[in-house]
This record gives structure tokens, sequence and C-alpha cells, in this order.
């Protein structure tokens, strides 16, 4: 284990050291943040869409160190081939997913021969300078293909990110003007890798055991959580500390809005299924690819970076429903068997979880037993949705009645929202 030190801006939990060393933080200092934001005034512009904005922020926090930027075409290609990216020492770090910024033949006319650019938000914001840039092909086919191992229709990141871009990658290193703030009333949970690391000293930790989640919270995942501290108490750490963190940036459609879980969470701590003093709620800032086993290598990676030194991993992380076919686009199996061999990852331990279903007999969520199955009963989200959506409550004990309430009045605006007749003036 290496020690806790502060040097400079680097920051090293003593839990587990970030790739690359140290923690990237490519946030201007307020001293020059003057004098920057003048010399991008004067830079070629690139205007993001809310999507590149989320990108900006999970780079800018060190989310992907050692990445300092948008992938260059020499990055872009290790990740989509291997993965992963080769430091300069030879070592290995894990990249499963490019993080790359498109943009179309207009904007790469306009920057011309310049160097560097100045990143403009969707509102004219001047968010960023991209140093020593390199533009490069945005070859779509072949990174759908590689990134989610099929160009079927229907992928919800694709659809809307992906397909419409440009046809052109733009590669460089960030300096980000002033930190991401979204004034969306949640900005407190959006806590960093350096600010997650110093909390996890503070309060001592010595293993920090990470959950990633885009749904609400069930009774059936509080069992996984609270059996996990267990096993790491029994294992004989002192002050396992739960980082309990939902995905908190482009999610699809018919999934619960971010506010509304965020809300929930908050309801499961407060109903004291998870406990406030051995839990972090914060949230990870990543957009959702529903990509699988490959972004599940991402999910781990970034919470690495965060000092995460368990990663709790359970079925069909990651995954959906094919787009076109009636069955799951991923192995449920897959994702956890990848991150157990996966280049890059081998300094974070990996804890696949046992399954969890509604026991009838016990009338909870348990550990399902396979020697009495017809006593189980498996809530799927779609169906947990389906139940909140009509206002049937779903069986005692499956989940907190202050989180369950969250989602049926979720649900009940929607179905106004909904219900309401469009006006038409004459």
């Amino acid at each position: 284990m290496s020690q806790g030190s502060v040097s400079g801006s680097v920051v090293k939990s003593s839990l587990i050291e970030p790739d690359g060393g140290f923690v990237v933080d490519v946030i201007v200092p307020e001293s020059e943040r003057g004098s920057k934001t003048l010399e991008a005034e004067s830079l070629p512009k690139v205007r993001l869409a809310k999507i590149d904005v989320e990108w900006v922020h999970v780079i800018s926090e060190g989310w992907a160190s050692p990445l300092k930027g948008f992938m260059r075409e020499n990055e872009y290609l290790q990740s989509l081939h291997f993965n992963s990216l080769k430091m300069e020492n030879g070592t290995v770090v894990n990249m499963s997913l490019p993080i790359v910024l498109a943009i179309d033949d207009e904007t790469k006319e306009s920057i011309g021969s310049s160097k560097d650019v100045a990143l403009v938000g969707p509102d004219g914001d001047l968010l960023a300078i991209l140093r020593s840039i390199e533009i490069y092909k945005h070859n779509k086919e072949e990174r759908i293909a590689r990134t989610w191992g099929t160009t079927a229709p229907g992928l919800p990141y694709v659809e809307e990110f992906i397909t419409p871009a440009g046809n052109w990658l733009l590669g460089g290193d960030l300096e980000v003007l002033q930190p991401i703030k979204y004034n969306d009333g949640l900005d407190h949970y959006r806590i960093s890798p350096q600010q997650l690391r110093k909390e996890f000293d503070r309060r001592q930790a010595d293993a920090v055991f990470a959950f990633q989640l885009r749904n609400p919270v069930h009774n059936g995942h509080a069992l996984l959580m609270n059996d996990t501290r267990k096993r790491l108490l029994e294992m004989g750490y002192k002050n396992p500390i739960l980082l309990l963190h939902p995905l908190g940036g482009f999610t699809k459609a018919d999934d619960v809005p971010l506010d509304v879980r965020m809300e929930q969470h908050s309801k499961v701590l407060e109903d004291g299924v998870l406990d406030p003093e051995t839990t972090i709620v914060a949230i990870f800032p990543s957009p959702m690819h529903y990509a699988g086993p490959t972004e599940v290598q991402w999910h781990a990676k970034a919470r690495i970076n965060a000092g995460a030194n368990f990663y709790i991993v359970g079925r069909d992380p990651a995954g959906m429903g094919h787009p076109t076919e009636k069955r799951d686009l991923y192995d449920p199996d897959h994702g956890k068997k990848v991150l157990s061999m996966a280049p890059g990852l081998e300094k974070l331990n990996i804890l696949p979880f046992r399954v969890a279903a509604y026991d009838t007999v016990a009338k909870k969520m348990a550990f399902f037993d396979p020697s009495r199955s017809k006593d189980f009963l498996f809530i799927s989200g779609t169906k947990m949705r389906t139940y909140a959506r009509t206002g049937e409550n779903p069986p005692d004990g499956f989940m907190c009645p202050g989180g369950w309430e969250v989602l049926v009045k979720y649900y009940e605006r929607l179905q106004e929202e909904e219900a309401t007749p469009a006006v038409i003036s004459a």
C-alpha cells in the first residue's frame, strides 16, 4: 500500500494509486483564469453539445487519469483496439471507452492551421482551451462495432450522439477555465476524485467499495452492499466505507432521471436501509453507453482514480436489452468475468455479488436459493417501473417506503404530463 502524501496538487490516497500515479486536474487556477479567458476569446471556437460538456467534466477532474484531454489518434486506436493505454514507462492502464470530441467539416475548416482552439458550451460560454490539437478521421462504423460489438439500430448513445456527429475527431490537451457546474440543485453531490480521496482518508477508511448504479436502490441492492461490508469486516478490515455512486451523465429516455434517483437514494439513507456513517453518496459524472463488458471496465477504472480499492459487480453490468431482438445484448455473466481479467485493472479487487431476489416466504429481499427457486420472485427494473406507473405496490420488503413514495410521485407527475393535451391557440 502506498502511504498518503500530498505534493502540490498531487493527492494520493493510502488505499490505491490512481492510474498514472496521480489524479489529473486540468482546471485552470483562479489566478490564471482572467488571462486564459482573454486568450480563449482570440482562438477559433468549437461549440460543444451537452454530451461533450459531460466529457469535459469527466476529464477535468481526473476520472479518466492519466488522460489530460480528448484523445488524439494514437490514444483513440489503443482504446478502441486494446481497451487500454501504454504509458511512457511501459505500464498499461485500462481505457476501454474512446473519449473523443467529434467535429463537422465546417468546424474543421474554421480551425484552419491553428494549434489551439477554444471550446464553447451550448449556451455560448467559454469553457476551455484545447492545446496542441490533432484532427483525424471519425470512422463511426468501426467505433460503434468495436465499442458495442454490434451495429444494430437502436443503441441509445449511438443514435443520440454518434450517428449525427461530425466526420472528424479533435484531440488535444484540455485547460478548463472553471469547474463544470450544472446548477440543478445536485452540484453538492458532484464530488471529484481528489475530494473523495481526501474524504476517505479523513474517515480513515481501510477499504472503499464502490457500487455503480443507474436505477433506484431497492432492498436487494442494500442487502448486497451491507453483505459486502460484512464480508470485508470478516476479511480483517476495520473501517470499510461504501461509495454509493450513481451515474449522473446521459442515460436513456426510459431510465429514472437523476434528480428523482438522488431523492430516492437520500430516503434510503434516511430510512436507515444503508448506514450514513459508513456510506458516501456522490454522483459519477460520466455519460452512459450501455456497452456491457466494454463499458464496465471504464466504470471500474474511474473508481480506482476516485480511491476505491474494491468494486462490486453484478449481473449484466452496463447492459441493456438487444435493440431489435427479444434478448439481452450481452451475456449477463461476461461483465464480471471480463473485469477479473481486464488489462490495467489488476490492482482493483473485484467483488462479484450473489443474486438477490424477493423471498415470498420470508417476505423480504434475500439471496437466491436455487434449492427452493419457486419461492423467489425476480423484480426487474422494468417490472419495478410498471408497479410505480400503475400505482400498484411492490411486495412488502422490496423497497423502503420513503424511497418507493418518491418513485410513485415521479410516475404520477409523468402520467399527468403525458395526459395533458397540448394547447393550440386559435
